[in-house]
């Protein structure tokens, strides 16, 4: 997501600062900033604070949204300028080691540290440049807006908007070059509104197939374009579009159903969120998906400019979802790490 996507008020203060020309001055304000300049070709380490999000609602202290449990959170910064613009966040199969492309064509790659399921702060974090296939930045040559990430058993994938591409890595990436995956599907769509989400299927019908979903539907305004690349039955679906919310992430869990994050934003209500879940084998050319809406959660609650979402299961068989945002490079936003379960219906 650019900048274009996130001119909104952040922070607890949100609540008390509603009038539209304050509103106007922040999105202003937001256009001026651009993303970081640095990319470092060897890994850098990067000290990143946490500071716990121990409510998900403000003004309350539930845990309970439906089949959502809140199970804590984190808002992160740095020093290192680099650090933020998160669209694309993966865990390990233990949730141990976390992966992050940035919209500056940056990986951040470190620890998550946690009590339980409790996010405690990220340890052992690095930042290096996304290798072209000489291993050089890609974002040299205007290719850095890194929005979609997902892993393989022996590779990392990595979406671009812009010129619309993927490129793989092996699944330890840093310093490494990488290869351009052939999506020939993927190119109608605009220059900015490409695959925002992105994930790799490991068994079944669709085995070894990437699949992808757009921001938007590139010539229909009430459909997401879905995308499978690769595997045993590529081809296109959509993901029937409900009130303007735009896809900026989905995974896979253990359970096989497809979960998708989802963003939606005018002047008038800013930012909210929203998660919803269909089946995989709902994924298949010329499919029609609808899913069922997990939780829809707006400036009410403890969010951002959402965009990166990780599906691991914990010691007790939850499912967990890690989401993350995007914060554009903007002091008036926020990075924020948020942890969910999702319990049996």
């Amino acid at each position: 997501m650019t900048a274009r996507g996130a001119r909104r008020l952040f922070g607890p203060a949100r609540a008390t600062l509603g009038a539209a020309a304050a509103l106007l001055a922040v999105i202003a304000l937001a256009a001026a900033f651009t993303k970081p300049g640095a990319l470092p070709q060897e890994k850098v380490p990067v000290a990143v604070d946490a500071l716990p999000v121990k409510s998900f609602a403000f003004g309350s202290q539930d845990h309970r949204f439906g089949p959502l449990e809140f199970r804590g959170g984190l808002v992160l910064s740095s020093a290192f300028a680099g650090f933020g613009g998160i669209s694309g966040f993966a865990l390990d199969g233990d949730g141990g080691r976390f992966l992050a492309v940035t919209d500056a064509g940056l990986f951040l790659e470190g620890r998550l540290v946690v009590d339980g399921d409790l996010p405690v702060g990220l340890a052992d974090v690095s930042a290096i440049a996304i290798g072209d296939d000489k291993g050089s930045p890609l974002a040299r040559s205007g290719q850095g807006d890194a929005e979609s990430l997902t892993l393989s058993g022996d590779a990392a994938y990595v979406g671009f908007e812009g010129r619309n591409q993927i490129w793989r890595y092996p699944r330890s990436p840093l310093g490494a070059a990488g290869v351009p995956v052939e999506a020939p599907a993927i190119r109608g769509l605009s220059v900015n509104k490409g695959l925002e989400a992105l994930f790799f299927v490991p068994s079944g019908p669709l085995r070894g197939a990437l699949v992808g979903i757009a921001e938007e539907g590139a010539t229909r305004a009430d459909a997401l374009d879905g995308f499978i690349i690769g595997g045993p039955r590529p081809g296109t679906f959509s993901v029937r579009r409900r009130d303007a919310f735009a896809a900026t992430d989905a995974a896979v869990t253990p359970d096989g159903d497809v979960i998708l994050l989802e963003r939606h934003y005018t002047r008038a209500t800013g930012v909210k969120m929203r998660l919803r879940r269909f089946p995989l084998a709902a994924v298949k050319p010329g499919a029609v998906i609808d899913g069922e809406v997990l939780g829809t959660f707006d400036m009410g609650y403890q969010i951002d400019n959402m965009e990166g979402l990780a599906v691991t299961r914990n010691a007790a068989g939850e499912t967990l979802l890690t989401i993350v945002s995007d914060d554009n490079f903007n002091p008036l936003q926020r990075t924020v790490l948020l942890r969910f379960a999702l319990l049996a219906d």
